[in-house]
């Protein structure tokens, strides 16, 4: 699939190189999630595992949900080469040391692997409720230098977060600082034939990387997650990762 610098129209939006492998990220046609026999599903909650049938009622919507494209998907095993642990109430700290990130995420969402994306939890039972991370390279030092706010929300969601079939509305984009890196966060829903998802992205640039996070549910829900969903977004950090670290 072509990358996002050769869509003429992303030209208009963002400098030549500045994001080359996003589209290559963007939604398509996807397939069923499914386990592998290797890799035991692990619920990272006290909750009882779903049933045989989760799978198949997941895969399709969860998958949507995530916006990207994908030939796969898998349930990840116990191993984990980021470290997640205990954190505020009700939720779990990961901390990528490799790549140099650490973000927030619900207790009880699953871990799975998705072709592309670094990293991906999501619910159960509510399968659009999800978080996903996802880094490619880029020359740029700082995400400002891409363009305001609003404009690189609206490139992104059109171009890589949402399918072209589906309807999608920029709702808000700001910036903000964190330790002196500056950050786009915005929110924005997406409509399907069957569903609305609610969704909120971060953004930013380190490591020579441009960071997306993003996380959602669907819109009859999102009075009830509006606030946990914040708290995942507001908690991604980037941090700087040094040669020779392990």
């Amino acid at each position: 699939m072509a990358s996002l610098q050769n869509h003429p129209s992303i030209h208009r939006s963002f400098p030549p190189n500045s994001l080359p492998q996003l589209a290559s990220q963007r939604h398509g046609t996807l397939p069923c999630c499914r386990r592998t026999a290797s890799a035991p599903c692990v619920v990272r909650a006290e909750q009882a595992a779903p049933s045989a049938s989760t799978p198949h009622s997941l895969g399709r919507r969860q998958l949507l949900a995530l916006g990207l494209a994908v030939p796969g998907i898998a349930v990840v095993n116990q191993d984990s080469v980021s470290f997640a642990a205990e954190s505020k109430k009700g939720f779990l700290a990961v901390t990528d040391k490799k790549d140099g990130y650490s973000f927030l995420y619900p207790f009880g969402w699953q871990e799975v692997v998705i072709e592309g994306q670094d990293k991906v939890f999501k619910d159960v039972i509510e399968p659009l409720e999800s978080v996903s991370i996802n880094m490619i390279p880029t020359n740029k030092e700082d995400i400002r230098d891409l363009g305001p706010p609003e404009q690189v929300a609206e490139t992104l969601i059109k171009k890589v977060l949402a399918p072209p079939s589906q309807k999608t509305k920029l709702i808000a984009a700001k910036e903000h600082d964190v330790d002196g890196k500056a950050y786009y966060t915005f929110e924005f829903v997406a409509k399907a034939p069957n569903y609305i998802r609610h969704a909120l992205s971060t953004i930013s640039i380190g490591n020579g990387k441009f960071y997306t996070l993003t996380t959602g549910a669907n819109e009859r829900r999102w009075g009830k997650m509006k606030d946990k969903l914040e708290t995942v977004v507001d908690s991604f950090k980037i941090f700087t990762v040094y040669d020779g670290a392990a």
